[in-house]
């Protein structure tokens, strides 16, 4: 394969920035511009001049990696120089001249898939843990990089091969009706046991999907209760406009927040109550809409003067968090019940509601086990679930080894899609446009 370079580093002027190389050529190009390195053991740091005939660019160390035993299972060579724009382009310049290749988004990740270094997945999670905001997705991601969807979903597939394997062995042997490789009570167990898994990996696609993306919490209640101070003291800034006069939030305002290392996303929401300002009702159609997309509501309410606002009805069997606001002018020795509490964010008295909201959250989105946070894993998880519940189905009604097969076929056809072992070439190139160039 062609010997492919980039800048591994952020763009911009910072105080070092690492250049990577990979390929069959990548330590004969860079030991013509840094030092001899046809001798240098892998996994060995050498400090050069990187130069080019007697013009002297940089003081730099040169990382040398040799395959297969390197990131992308290549050659691979890390100049790490001084920041500077100039020195990382003229040293993209001399080595463009020296035959590398300019690396496409996501190329040295996509050489390592290739190459067998990880599979899809784990690639995919490379990705994700580049673009880790929080410490919950983090985790996630480096789990994922270490193989957890990977291996759970390869004994899955060496179990599902198994079974396969005998069913077309019998079909093999069809003009012998009395043989059967297969036993079906035994298959019938497999069945069961690979349902079970799919469909728990397939529901922790609403846990993964709520790390990666920021649980979705509703900040609901009358109007002037406080739900705008209440948004802008959760996040730590003015996002929402703060009045005395009923119906000033027209319209759901969104911020992020992180607390207790997980991403959570705030609406703020117009006030619900009967109006006859059509603006103002527009609002409160949307306010009922984010309380019907959200994961928690905070329901806050006027600890001063409590009114009926009729939010019970739209909450349903919603998580709730009840917040009796304004307890600065409130009497807050009334008893209120569990998952409530007294807070006054007019004075910035959040912190019992933070420490809630992650307890809430930590709780409603646990999960023991793998967890699934791609789409792309979903979507395949789904079909894979469909097919074995096909064969579930057909051991019931006692179908032919051939329509079997055919079930078993594309479950395997599925799981193997998630991994990569069976994956177009649109799919990889879909997935690592999206990686930083680099990377």
């Amino acid at each position: 394969m062609e010997t492919i370079s980039a800048i591994s580093t952020p763009y911009g002027t910072g105080g070092i920035a690492v250049v990577r190389i990979s390929g069959d050529k990548a330590i004969a190009i860079a030991g013509r511009l840094t030092c001899p390195l046809d001798s240098v053991k892998g996994y060995t740091i050498r400090h050069s001049k990187l130069h080019r005939g007697t013009e002297i660019l940089d003081d730099v160390l040169v990382s040398v990696f040799r395959a297969p035993h390197s990131f992308t299972g290549e050659d691979v060579v890390e100049i790490a120089c001084h920041g500077s724009l100039y020195i990382q382009q003229e040293l993209l310049r001399w080595l463009a001249e020296e035959g590398c290749r300019m690396a496409h988004p996501g190329e040295f990740t996509q050489r390592a898939f290739l190459n067998g270094k990880m599979d899809l997945t784990q690639a995919e999670a490379v990705a994700d843990l580049i673009a880790a905001e929080t410490k919950a997705e983090k985790d996630l991601a480096l789990s994922q990089l270490r193989g957890g969807v990977s291996n759970e979903l390869a004994a899955l597939r060496e179990q599902l091969l198994h079974f396969t394997s005998l069913i077309e062995l019998e079909l093999d042997f069809a003009d012998h009706e009395e043989l059967e490789f297969a036993d079906r009570s035994e298959l019938n167990s497999l069945a069961h046991h690979i349902e079970q898994r799919l469909s728990s990996l397939a529901g922790s696609f609403k846990t993964g999907n709520a790390i990666k993306n920021g649980i979705a919490v509703a900040i609901a209640g009358a109007t002037n209760a406080g739900k705008s101070t209440m948004l802008n003291a959760l996040v730590g800034e003015d996002r929402a406009i703060v009045s005395d006069i009923d119906g000033t939030t027209r319209d759901t305002i969104e911020d992020t927040a992180v607390i207790g290392g997980i991403l959570f996303r705030f609406i703020d929401t117009a006030g619900i109550r009967d109006t006859s300002d059509r603006i103002e009702s527009m609002g409160i159609a949307r306010s009922r809409q984010a309380i019907e997309k959200a994961q928690i509501v905070l329901h806050v309410i006027d600890a001063a003067h409590p009114v009926d606002d009729g939010l019970s009805e739209l909450i349903g069997s919603k998580k709730v968090i009840h917040v009796y606001n304004k307890s600065d002018i409130a009497d807050t020795t009334k008893e209120i019940g569990t998952d409530s509490l007294y807070i006054s964010a007019k004075q910035g008295d959040v912190d019992a509601l933070k420490s809630l909201l992650a307890a809430t959250a930590q709780a409603m989105f646990h999960y023991n086990g793998t967890v699934i946070s791609n789409a792309r894993h979903y979507e395949a998880l789904i079909r894979a679930l469909d097919a074995i519940r096909r064969v579930q189905q057909g051991l019931q009604d006692g179908v032919s080894g051939e329509f079997l097969s055919m079930d078993l076929q594309d479950c395997l056809a599925a799981l193997g899609e998630i991994t990569g072992q069976i994956t177009s070439q649109e799919v990889l190139n879909n997935i690592f446009s999206k990686f930083c160039i680099g990377k």
